[in-house]
């Protein structure tokens, strides 16, 4: 649905509304708050973005460097598959000055090894990089052949063996389905970066969060396709303590 259509509907459901009384009233103040997300979002102080080859070339020139304090660029998925853009993306945003991760799109019918693989041999291990990430969702994924306790074993030799490469805690992003169904109460010293567009980050159980994806319609200068929005939960002075825990420096650009 179109931003415009949005705002047809709503204007005619705020008329028919006129003179109903307070449980319309009630509905239109839910609507009203539901859809402030992306403001709420706009709260947090260190913002940053993902991209992958779906957004095409990417003039890394034009990012605004102030804006973004982070950026997490889509390098792997499953045992075998390599975001063609992910060796350019890294090598430029990083001569750019940009803090730059990786993240990894896990396949439910893969081997935990097998995929660990895949990204080990794929992301440089840089002492200034972001901590990895695994994206764990059902979307648009293959089948699961895993019981849940075969698949969170799975699960657990990614995450151990990317820890043991990088020496940083990886990150699990993902969609509150998955969460619930899968993770809630297993990883507790795990991260997590949550997919939310509609409504707050909060999970089963509310553990805490640390990334929040808030948007994929984001508009930057230098990308032509819309961009996956993302908050860090915390001050930026949180920030510097998350970055000093995992050992990392901001860059220093190289290009002019």
């Amino acid at each position: 649905m179109t931003k415009s259509t949005r705002i047809t509907k709503s204007s005619s459901f705020i008329a028919s509304c006129i003179g109903v009384g307070t449980v319309c009233l009630a509905v239109m103040l839910y609507v009203f708050i539901f859809h402030q997300n992306p403001a709420a979002a706009q709260e947090f102080p260190v913002q940053g973005f993902d991209v992958s080859h779906h957004q095409g070339d990417i003039n890394w020139e034009q990012v605004p460097h102030q804006k973004f304090q982070f950026i997490y660029l889509k390098a792997t998925e499953g045992g075998d598959f390599k975001d063609r853009k992910f060796q350019d993306n890294w090598l430029k945003a990083r001569e750019h000055g940009f803090l730059v991760g990786a993240y990894h799109f896990y396949r439910l019918c893969r081997d935990g090894k097998i995929q660990a693989q895949n990204f080990i041999e794929t992301v440089p291990n840089k002492p200034d990089a972001l901590p990895p990430v695994i994206d764990l969702e059902y979307d648009s994924n293959c089948i699961n052949a895993y019981t849940k306790e075969q698949l969170l074993a799975e699960i657990q030799i990614m995450h151990d063996q990317l820890q043991q490469h990088y020496g940083k805690q990886p990150i699990f992003y993902i969609s509150k389905t998955f969460y619930n169904i899968v993770l809630a109460g297993e990883f507790k010293n795990t991260p997590l970066w949550v997919r939310e567009y509609q409504g707050q980050p909060e999970l089963k159980g509310n553990p805490q969060w640390t990334f929040w994806q808030h948007t994929n319609q984001g508009t930057i200068q230098g990308i032509s396709k819309p961009v996956d929005m993302n908050v860090f939960h915390g001050s930026v002075y949180d920030w510097s303590i998350f970055l000093q825990k995992n050992g990392i420096q901001p860059l220093t650009p190289t290009t002019p």
